[in-house]
C-alpha cells in the first residue's frame, strides 16, 4: 500500500494546539506551588478546559509531567542561546542559573504532586542533564574566555551547586534563598584583578559538548 501523500495527512488543529500549550503554561503553573491543590483537575481549570480536552493530549499524569519537563528543559536551551549574544558574559550567565531556579520549583512541584518512582524520571534526569550542561558550558567558556570567571570550575559543578541549593531549601518563599545564593556564587567566581586572568580555558570543556 502506498505511503499516505502529505496533503492526506492530517495535521493538529490551530485550536487543539493551543489547548495543548494552555495545558502545559497551567501545569507548570500549577506543580510550581505543589501541595494538596496540584491537581489534574486544577491544572484543567486553570488552562480553561475541560479534564477530557486535558487527557486526550496526555492520556497520563506521567505523560503531562514529561511534556512539562521537557518542554522547561528546550526552553532553558533556547534562553541560554539567546544570552550567548548578550554584551556581559557573566551577568548572561547569572540570568540563565536564576532561570533554572523556576525550572527546579516545577520539578520539585510535579514529583510531589504526581507521586512518580524514582525510576520513572531517570531517563528525564540524565536528558535534562545533559541538555543542561551543554546549555550552562557555552555561557561559561564565554565568560571564561572574556577573563570574567575563574577557569577551574565545570558546568557540571555549577548544575550541582544550584541543584543542591533549590533541595536544601523547602519553606515558603525558598526561590528567593536561592537567587541570593546563586548571586553569591556567580560573584565568588569572578576574576579579581591579578589573579586568574589568562589561564588556560577549562581542559576538555570543548571536547565535552561537541
Amino acid at each position: 500500500m502506498a505511503a499516505p501523500s502529505a496533503a492526506m495527512v492530517r495535521k493538529p488543529r490551530a485550536d487543539a494546539i493551543r489547548n495543548r500549550e494552555r495545558v502545559l503554561e497551567a501545569a507548570k503553573t500549577v506543580f510550581s506551588a505543589g501541595g494538596p491543590e496540584a491537581s489534574l483537575e486544577a491544572v484543567a481549570k486553570r488552562a480553561g478546559v475541560g479534564i477530557g480536552t486535558l487527557y486526550r493530549h496526555f492520556p497520563t499524569r506521567e505523560a503531562l509531567f514529561e511534556a512539562v519537563y521537557r518542554r522547561e528543559v528546550q526552553q532553558l536551551g533556547e534562553l541560554a542561546e539567546a544570552l550567548k549574544s548578550e554584551a556581559d558574559p557573566v551577568d548572561a550567565l547569572r540570568r540563565w542559573l536564576r532561570s533554572n531556579v523556576e525550572f527546579v520549583a516545577t520539578k520539585k512541584g510535579m514529583s510531589a504532586a504526581l507521586a512518580l518512582a524514582v525510576q520513572s524520571t531517570s531517563e528525564l534526569t540524565a536528558f535534562s542533564f545533559d541538555r543542561l550542561t551543554k546549555a550552562v558550558g557555552a555561557l561559561l567558556d564565554r565568560a571564561i574566555a572574556a577573563g570574567e570567571i575563574r577557569a577551574d570550575i565545570s558546568p557540571e559543578d555549577l548544575l550541582r551547586a544550584l541543584v543542591g541549593m533549590c533541595y536544601l531549601h523547602d519553606q515558603p518563599g525558598w526561590q528567593k534563598s536561592v537567587v541570593r545564593l546563586l548571586d553569591v556564587l556567580v560573584d565568588g567566581l569572578r576574576v579579581r584583578s591579578g589573579s586568574a586572568k589568562g589561564k588556560p580555558a577549562r581542559r576538555g570543556s570543548q571536547k565535552n559538548r561537541k
